[in-house]
């Protein structure tokens, strides 16, 4: 037997609607943003990440350069793509009357953070990466990659709204598709 009133499974809901989205933004923030120092400063685990598996990996497929310094997937790019989707989610949570920027960020978000679970699923990086002295992470950056994609894509569910009103037909509080005049 349900014992919370159905009022109380609103307010809720209502709670978590107003404010739930601070937890997802909290979360993909911290994880990016603690690793943009290894990202950035050129630490000896990204660079066997970046230059000694995706590189190799990418050459073996006609593109090498791509994953090392300068090339269009490295470490300092991720990082900077990562840096500004948590500045827009931060700035997009704060400010509700701008809640298109934190809907760019988690969509910039999840599109960082799915090419970095498409890596680690389906090259030599695996899924627990092992490093060059042997040692694995046990697959955290992996479930932290999981992480942001959940959080990034309940952050998008939860604006709903704003982005479908983005689309070429707009969805009216009945919930039906309204053509733009």
């Amino acid at each position: 037997m349900n014992t919370v009133a159905p009022s109380t499974n609103k307010s809720l809901v209502a709670w978590i609607q107003r404010h739930g989205h601070w937890a997802l933004t909290l979360y993909v923030c911290f994880v990016f943003i603690q690793s943009l120092f290894f990202k950035f400063t050129g630490s000896p685990e990204t660079v066997y990440i970046f230059e000694g598996k995706l590189d190799p990996w990418a050459a073996s497929l006609g593109f090498p350069g791509v994953f090392a310094p300068g090339g269009i997937f490295s470490a300092k790019v991720v990082g900077t793509f990562e840096l500004v989707a948590s500045v827009l989610l931060l700035v997009g949570a704060a400010m509700s009357r701008r809640r298109s920027v934190q809907v760019l960020g988690a969509a910039m978000g999840l599109g960082v953070i799915s090419g970095a679970i498409f890596f680690h699923l389906f090259t030599p990086l695996g899924v627990a990466v092992v490093n060059t002295d042997g040692s694995s992470d046990g697959g955290e950056l992996f479930i932290l990659a999981c992480g942001v994609w959940l959080a990034c894509a309940s952050l998008l569910w939860l604006r709903r709204q704003v982005w479908l009103n983005w689309l070429p037909g707009s969805v009216g509080r009945g919930g039906r598709l309204h053509a733009r005049g």
